[in-house]
């Protein structure tokens, strides 16, 4: 018999699996009961799929110390607790073959099972694809310069002044002096406005004479 294989920590095959560091077999995810010495049995035969493992060769590594009598009786019981864990029928076999006087075979197809329904991908982690994922970043940075622009426009039209013209008396506005030197306002009087201020000031007695 070849070397054995290194067996992955988890071997799949059907709707069955194998945690070899746990020595445990699952069916569908539901633990099954099986003894020590079927599951090594199981585990030699997964070691060399498609090939013969001899009785010779279980003997030597499960059976070192027995006489002949008792590892041919052990050895046909591992095995047939097996199958019925498996739910193998040895006449017509899916997982386990028999070769009369020479030892066993594992036929069986290893592999990964179809993913289970609770693998399958929750509502909630389907939003977070990758087309649903470009949207709301378009949407996001698409507000994102839409409150800067908005932001910049109100800071900047705090920042213009405000020129209002000052006015007192009817008629008239003073043009405001922008330039921090000292400046007096110019008087600016409409004409039809003109002969009622002069007659006022006549009246006060101040025109010259």
């Amino acid at each position: 018999m070849p070397p054995p294989s290194q067996l992955p920590r988890v071997v799949r095959f059907g709707t069955f699996e194998v945690d070899v560091p746990a020595g445990e077999l699952r069916k569908n995810g539901l633990k099954l009961r099986l003894q020590e010495q079927p599951f090594q049995v199981l585990c030699m035969l997964l070691e060399h799929p498609g090939e013969v493992v001899t009785r010779e060769d279980l003997r030597g590594k499960l059976w070192p110390g027995d006489t002949f009598g008792d590892f041919d009786h052990g050895l046909n019981a591992a095995v047939k607790r097996l199958r019925d864990a498996l739910g193998d029928d040895p006449d017509n076999p899916r997982f386990v073959e028999t070769l009369a006087r020479r030892g066993y075979r594992f036929i069986g197809n290893i592999g990964t099972p179809a993913a289970t329904p609770s693998a399958r991908p929750r509502p909630w982690q389907r939003l977070f694809t990758a087309r649903n994922t470009l949207i709301v970043g378009v949407t996001v940075c698409t507000l994102a310069l839409f409150f800067l622009y908005y932001g910049h426009s109100l800071r900047s039209k705090a920042g213009q002044p405000s020129v209002t013209p000052a006015v007192t008396n009817l008629g008239e506005k003073y043009s405001p002096s922008l330039s921090p030197e000292p400046y007096w306002p110019t008087v600016i009087v409409e004409p039809r406005y003109l002969d009622q201020i002069l007659g006022g000031i006549k009246k006060c007695g101040l025109v010259a004479r």
